[in-house]
């Protein structure tokens, strides 16, 4: 199983990352595609060669194609939403506000699965990224969808947990040389 390798590749002195690396995703209470569409999607915003290739085949064979193809468009869009996003509320001149964004982002409203789905991925995404606008807004379409406060919470947990494991990976590749 590659959550037991990438576990296993975790080193001693961040054990407690393997241990939430084990629970946010092998104890996860997020319906499989879920689950396995906010894991691709924090894989791949992680920008960890590692995570993303442990991750991504146990990824694809618990997704349907399209929710694999969904995932992966979320951590795309989000990659470009969240840095014009979050430089639109980061810069002191409130006019950016009102400026028409310009941008392409079709796959948010026809994203090829379930609504609530994408959006999570995108909210998990968005965490990994630091946009709040992109947070906010996520968040209150899915409470507005119906989703409790405790599924957001595990899909952020899921995003921090990545997060972490492929800045830790990447580190110790480094300075292995």
């Amino acid at each position: 199983m590659a959550l037991d390798e990438l576990k296993s590749a975790v080193p001693d002195y961040a054990k407690d990352l393997k241990l939430n690396l084990g629970s946010v995703i092998g104890n996860s209470d997020l319906p499989q595609q879920q689950l396995w569409g906010t894991v691709l999607a924090c894989a791949i915003a992680s920008r960890s060669p590692k995570v993303l290739s442990e991750l991504e085949p146990e990824a694809k064979a618990n997704l349907s194609p399209e929710a694999y193809t969904a995932a992966k468009s979320a951590a795309a869009i989000m990659a470009m939403n969240n840095v014009f996003y979050r430089t639109r509320h980061l810069l002191s001149d409130p006019e950016y506000g009102t400026m028409r964004a310009g941008l392409r982002m079709n796959v948010i409203g026809n994203p090829g699965v379930d609504k609530v789905d994408f959006e999570l991925w995108s909210l998990a995404v968005s965490a990994i990224n630091g946009c709040g606008m992109c947070l906010d807004s996520h968040e209150q379409v899915l409470r507005k969808a119906g989703v409790e406060r405790d599924t957001i919470q595990e899909a952020v947990k899921i995003a921090a947990v990545l997060q972490a494991v492929g800045a830790t990976l990447d580190a110790e590749a480094t300075l292995a040389g």
